[in-house]
């Protein structure tokens, strides 16, 4: 068998008309055979097109609704609306994983590219951001899975970072792949960290999420106190980490990727 004849879970997604998310939950479930290098899944051409013929095309989700009309409603605080729209979307057959990876999260980037602009006040992104935490906190049992999980992840983000809501992205679809997350919001101390990674139970990774520049020190900082307590592998994501090697040069075991799902793959990668 050659390359050719495998493909990624993106373009996997592609084929069937699906969101990521739904493609990697068939393979957690077996519904699609793939086999993982590294940290990548592959499938095989001829299992993906014989799940498309299946019927998984016709029965994929729509698409949700449109991140700038929930971002418009989150500046205008109005949180009644915002729920409206992500109700909308999971009621034409959106996962709550989908709701997040390409409604809420692009909401949230057009919202601090607006305010990073001058397009918007301090008071609408605070407003925007008040939204998206509610209905974030709505969403969250929709992650939950019963059973024993694989283990626990603690994640947060590190000393003169703001930003917790992709962080709690991140906490929830932990909970989606059957992860235990401990979720230490934004401008968590290094010491908050380190005791908390050494207190936790079947520990397998300490996540960092950094948006803003110029926190290299406090990321640092905090890699150098886990490491002195426990030895576990330590990731660094975030839009302020550029890829790989910036993050390996913060002294962290890895990067998490682009996005919050990239970061539950690269979690699950340390599982195998």
């Amino acid at each position: 068998m050659t390359a050719t004849d495998r493909v990624g879970l993106r373009e996997a997604a592609e084929r069937l008309g699906v969101h990521y998310m739904t493609v990697y939950h068939y393979v957690r479930t077996g519904r699609l055979a793939a086999e993982r290098e590294g940290a990548t899944w592959l499938v095989e051409r001829a299992d993906l097109e014989a799940l498309a013929t299946s019927g998984t095309r016709s029965a994929a989700p729509e698409r949700p609704a449109r991140p700038t009309r929930l971002a418009q409603r989150m500046v205008r605080g109005d949180e009644a609306g915002a729920w409206a729209i992500v109700e909308g979307a999971m009621a034409s057959g959106a996962s709550p994983a989908a709701v997040y990876e390409d409604l809420l999260v692009p909401a949230l980037r057009s919202v601090g590219d607006r305010w990073a602009a001058g397009a918007i006040s301090i008071a609408d992104e605070h407003r925007a951001s008040v939204v998206a935490t509610r209905v974030i906190g709505r969403m969250g049992p929709r992650f939950a899975r019963r059973g024993r999980s694989r283990g626990t992840v603690v994640l947060g983000a590190p000393a003169g970072e703001s930003h917790a809501l992709p962080v709690a992205i991140v906490a929830d679809l932990l909970r989606a792949a059957h992860l235990e997350p401990i979720d230490l919001g934004a401008n968590a101390p290094a010491a908050s960290f380190a005791e908390t990674a050494a207190g936790a139970d079947r520990l397998v990774a300490v996540l960092l999420g950094v948006t803003a520049e110029g926190l290299e020190g406090a990321v640092r900082e905090t890699i150098g106190a886990v490491a002195h307590g426990v030895a576990v592998p330590v990731l660094v994501g975030g839009r302020a980490i550029r890829d790989r090697a910036h993050a390996l040069s913060l002294g962290a075991a890895g990067w998490t990727g682009p996005s919050a799902a990239s970061a539950v793959a690269a979690v699950e990668a340390l599982l195998v």
